[in-house]
């Protein structure tokens, strides 16, 4: 072999590495807050189901598809609640639900990441809201990402559901009128950096 076939062939194996090895590494992502939702579901005397919203949220997604790990860390801005009702706003901003006078945040941080192929299928970490922190498990309902058309950049995100006893964060108003479960979705996209 020549020597110029063996040094091209040693070049193109090197850049072949080096992009293997790019593609593996874990990538950062931003949440877009335009298409990032945190919503709730809780029976309302066993009849109606009220639903509610968080309107402002921030946070970052790490995936490292290959190494099948990731992190994910998203802050809640309480006092974003919005129901369309803005009595009940009120109510659940008070001492008796959510107490934003005193816990203006909640935050999810997710460290346990579980794949299905490339696609995440549950995340597992913990929910801190009224100061007290406890294990959720989030299973992912979709899961997808894609090159943004008008971004130019990758994005990846998913509909995620788990339900939480209210209770265990210290919210008993109404115990067992209102049900102590609450579903939780958050639908999340996520902007590649």
């Amino acid at each position: 072999m020549s020597r110029t076939l063996v040094s091209t062939l040693l070049a193109s194996a090197l850049t072949l590495s080096t992009l293997s090895a790019a593609q593996a590494a874990p990538a950062t992502y931003a949440i877009d807050p335009t298409h990032t939702f945190v919503t709730f579901e809780v029976k309302h005397f066993g009849t109606s189901t009220n639903r509610g919203r968080f309107d402002k949220k921030q946070g970052t997604v790490t995936l490292d598809v290959a190494a099948r790990t990731g992190k994910a860390e998203i802050s809640i801005d309480m006092a974003s609640i919005s129901t369309g009702t803005a009595a009940f706003d009120g109510h659940l901003k008070s001492k008796d639900f959510f107490g934003v006078d005193s816990f203006a945040t909640a935050t999810f941080v997710g460290d346990k990441f579980v794949f299905d192929g490339d696609k995440v299928s549950e995340v597992s970490g913990t929910l801190t809201l009224l100061g007290k922190t406890q294990p959720v498990t989030l299973k992912a309902t979709s899961f997808n990402c894609f090159d943004h058309p008008r971004l130019k950049r990758e994005v990846c995100g998913g509909d995620f559901e788990t339900t939480i006893q209210r209770s265990a964060f210290g919210m008993n108003y109404g115990v067992p009128m209102i049900p102590d479960q609450v579903k939780l979705v958050i639908q999340v996209e996520a902007v590649k950096q």
